[in-house]
């Protein structure tokens, strides 16, 4: 994982505030976790999610992790959210990337509150940033907060933020071998949101395969197919938002 890609190297994250395991299906379990400094860099990690997570469901903030391979759709869809549901639900965003604050602007420029964050080489969302980004936007009671995290399949489905859930985003222009080929971050995933499928007349997906290939490896998680586009299927993800904000009142 990161002890290998370099990504603990890294100087630290730069924030900028922007407001107004499972088995692969036939074989043995794979070893996530066996080098001792990664043991050491997540048990810090989780140190930090546990107090993220308290400080949330203290003030009734439902946190989310947003999470997919880059191009999938995430930014798109999140913006298609905010607005649509900005009449009924209070949201901030904690925007992810590696440079640049392209995406963190596109949120801005709904009205939402976000704050952006540039991981430098680094590959995914920590804790430890998480924290400071809850510092900086200070989320008012009963909101959500969306976390927006880096474009990366693998390191993300390691490393807990404090959010209750992980909502993976899969573009259909990927392939629908993507479970199978990335299970920890679907085995991880409480939520699966197949996106674009308005490009399915043009592209070798199969909406049913790759359903089947997610509960392979999560027998647990909720699939639903949809357009940030199109808006087509939009209405069971805002039913599943709006009943996972009841939940934590």
């Amino acid at each position: 994982m990161c002890v290998t890609c370099g990504c603990n190297d890294t100087p630290p994250a730069s924030f900028t505030s922007l407001e107004p395991s499972p088995p692969e299906p036939g074989s043995e379990v794979l070893n996530t976790v066996s080098h001792p400094l990664e043991v050491k860099v997540l048990a810090h990690n989780d140190r930090i999610a546990s107090h993220n997570r308290s400080w949330c469901e203290n003030h009734q903030v439902l946190a989310l992790n947003l999470v997919s391979a880059p191009g999938a759709g995430k930014t798109s869809l999140l913006v298609r959210t905010l607005e649509d549901l900005k009449d009924r639900l209070t949201m901030a965003v904690l925007e992810g990337d590696q440079a640049t604050s392209r995406d963190g602007d596109r949120i801005r420029a709904t009205g939402c509150a976000v704050v952006q964050v540039n991981t430098g080489t680094g590959c995914h969302l920590e804790a430890a940033m998480v924290q400071r980004g809850l510092q900086t936007l200070n989320p008012p009671a009963q909101s959500v907060l969306m976390i927006e995290n880096v474009g990366n399949l693998v390191c993300p489905a390691l490393f807990d933020l404090g959010e209750r859930a992980k909502v993976v985003i899969l573009s259909v222009t990927e392939g629908d071998d993507k479970p199978l080929k990335y299970p920890y971050m679907f085995q991880a995933s409480s939520l699966l949101l197949i996106n674009k499928i308005d490009l399915l007349p043009y592209v070798d997906f199969d909406l049913d395969r790759c359903q089947a290939y997610a509960r392979m490896v999560n027998p647990a998680i909720q699939v639903m197919a949809l357009s940030a586009v199109t808006g087509e299927g939009l209405d069971n993800w805002y039913t599943w938002l709006l009943g996972a904000r009841t939940q934590v009142l």
